[in-house]
């Protein structure tokens, strides 16, 4: 089926239909590009007759039963950019972490890779919390949460911190590296400070729990907290605010956030475009949300898979490189 190009929506046209949705209690799907600059706000019917399907904790606008799982051997290969190439840009974003400008910063680069999968069967046979089919443009199997609303509460669920599971006592060398546990504070206090700006009340639930994600390549351990807070009775007319404010996700761009953004297109070498914005839906009372991490691409008839981590003054380039390349996976075996 031939569909016409989508009409994407500026910010202040965004924020104007989710009030809209919102306000009036009818379900919408909502994506957003990490720049803010460009919008989705539909209807899940009109989504899937844009060819825009979600699945998110197992609520879809897709009808398509999936009969079978792929061979367990599939190709999946991936050509990285070289280490010599990311070195350039850790280095350069090591001298502003130095210099005090930035004290986290979310790097991320872009990996070509090839499989015989096209981009539904990855979002069909993914087994992931969130996930999303932009057309045959992108496909995204989140793992990370970026905010919940249930009856006037706010949750967000910040996640810093991938190790190989397979390592030998992976869980206490996680929580032991004091590089992983600075990351992690920075960006529960960031979360804690952007909630602030739209609830009361807010505080941390749970603090640096551990979550296990099984993928193709290698299981992966995953640290992350809970931080809560209360919005105002009101909160549903002004839910397009709400979610903007608390935009771009702290946990995929770093701290203080406004100069850190500045200091990531500075030092990485492409446009993130929608890799790393948000995706969620709203059923006409509660509000379900995703930060589009683990994200293929189609790019001029290849795939790129965009990845990264977070950098501090005490990171390694070496390591830093490797944890890129792990998060490289689809979250099927």
């Amino acid at each position: 089926m031939c569909m016409s190009e989508i009409s994407f929506l500026s910010k202040e046209s965004a924020i104007c239909k989710i009030n809209d949705f919102a306000g009036k209690g009818l379900p919408f799907l909502f994506v957003v590009d990490f720049s803010l600059a460009r919008s989705v706000v539909l209807s899940p019917d009109d989504a899937a007759s844009e060819g825009i399907f979600f699945d998110i904790r197992g609520i879809t606008n897709s009808g398509k039963t999936v009969l079978s799982r792929p061979e367990s051997g599939f190709s999946f290969t991936l050509n990285p950019v070289s280490f010599d190439f990311y070195e350039k840009s850790f280095n350069r974003l090591m001298k502003r972490l130095k210099r005090g400008d930035t004290y986290l910063t979310n790097l991320t680069f872009p990996t070509e890779i090839r499989t015989g999968l096209s981009m539904e069967q990855i979002f069909y046979f993914s087994n992931a919390p969130f996930k999303l089919l932009f057309r045959d443009e992108f496909v995204v199997f989140s793992p990370e949460d970026f905010i919940r609303i249930r009856n006037h509460s706010i949750f967000s669920f910040p996640m810093k911190g991938t190790i190989d599971a397979s390592l030998p006592d992976a869980a206490g060398k996680i929580m032991a590296d004091d590089k992983e546990s600075f990351e992690h504070n920075t960006i529960v206090d960031l979360i804690r400070n952007d909630l602030s700006m739209v609830s009361t009340g807010v505080r941390v639930n749970r603090f640096r729990y551990i979550d296990r994600v099984n993928t193709n390549r290698k299981d992966l351990l995953q640290i992350s907290s809970e931080i809560c807070g209360e919005l105002a009775e009101n909160y549903l007319s002004h839910l397009g605010e709400i979610l903007f404010t608390l935009l771009p996700a702290g946990s995929v761009t770093g701290a203080p956030k406004e100069k850190t953004v500045e200091i990531i297109r500075e030092c990485e070498t492409y446009d993130r475009g929608f890799y790393t914005g948000i995706f969620g839906y709203f059923d006409g009372q509660t509000l379900d949300s995703a930060v589009m991490i683990r994200f293929i691409e189609s790019a001029e008839g290849t795939m790129v898979f965009k990845s990264g981590g977070g950098i501090t003054a005490l990171s390694d380039a070496r390591s830093e490189y490797e944890e890129l390349i792990h998060k490289v996976y689809v979250p099927f075996v």
